[in-house]
């Protein structure tokens, strides 16, 4: 029995995809890929099944997945033992996101291991978040806009998509779903330019040929949504962060490709750092709990 090949398996099976056990595990893809194929040539038996683009545990993948969550604790509680005294002392995080939507509920679970957390969070778009990173501004990033540069870890956090936005009393307003063009002619509410809002849906509606009478910039989706309802026009943002507002109605996009994702990143030399560690496990622990990510990738 090799530990290695069962501790990869078990990644894979968690984390949903081959892509996604790798970046949580900080190795390549294909070595992850080469262990779980050296479980299955030991075994006899396949773990999973390929599905189009994703995977899908077997019956007997399923068997040892159940056996290796009792690992997986015992692992967590490796890991919560090297980085707890981090948290017994707590510290101080500086967050550069997009949202605090995204950021907020890791924070929150972060806070009941220790009263002492400390955090600064900064409101940026996507552009500015990922160079407050790199300038080591910020100690976490939370960004729309995925990132290949070798300098940066990053783990995805969220499916999401663009939805439309419009106040209550809204002629759209009991929509069950609209086509692209009903924004056109109309004002709209958007990100300002280098978010990643804004890039969507500027490139959707220029493929579609729809044109909004006028486009009114804002720095935060708090201010689309404060704008939406003082009737400045529709709005777009992303469907997990359009709130609860009795003012507002939130429309989904069904004709056009708006899909997107939420990011957290960190520079890859920081990755295991105490605190910095703790809001990746954290996050990656409540992803999978509250369903965030809903796609899986083939190896």
């Amino acid at each position: 029995m090799n530990l290695i090949h069962i501790l990869a398996f078990h990644r894979v099976a968690t984390a949903g995809s081959y892509a996604a056990a790798a970046r949580l595990g900080g190795i390549s893809q294909p070595t992850l890929s080469a262990q779980v194929r050296a479980l299955e040539r030991s075994t006899g038996t396949a773990l999973f099944d390929r599905v189009g683009r994703g995977i899908r545990l077997t019956a007997h993948g399923r068997q040892l997945l159940e056996a290796t969550e009792k690992l997986s604790v015992a692992i967590d509680q490796v890991s919560a033992c090297l980085v707890g005294d981090v948290m017994a002392h707590g510290g101080r995080l500086r967050i550069s996101a997009d949202s605090a939507v995204h950021v907020l509920p890791v924070l929150a679970a972060m806070k009941i291991a220790t009263h002492r957390l400390e955090f600064a969070i900064r409101i940026d778009n996507s552009t500015e978040v990922t160079a407050r990173v790199l300038a080591e501004e910020a100690d976490i990033g939370l960004t729309a806009r995925p990132s290949s540069d070798p300098r940066l870890f990053s783990e995805k956090l969220r499916d999401d998509r663009l939805v439309l936005l419009v106040g209550a009393a809204d002629h759209l307003a009991r929509r069950k779903s609209v086509r692209l063009d009903a924004i056109r002619g109309r004002d709209l509410v958007m990100r300002e330019k280098g978010s990643m809002t804004r890039e969507v849906a500027q490139k959707q509606m220029a493929g579609a040929g729809v044109k909004p009478r006028q486009v009114f910039d804002v720095e935060t989706r708090e201010a689309v949504r404060e704008a939406v309802a003082a009737g400045f026009g529709v709005g777009l943002v992303f469907a997990s962060e359009a709130g609860r507002d009795t003012r507002l109605r939130t429309i989904p996009i069904r004709d056009a490709d708006v899909r997107v994702a939420e990011y957290a990143i960190c520079l890859a030399t920081r990755r295991s750092v105490g605190l910095v560690s703790r809001f990746f496990l954290t996050a990656h622990k409540l992803a999978r709990a509250g369903g965030w990510l809903r796609n899986t990738e083939h190896p």
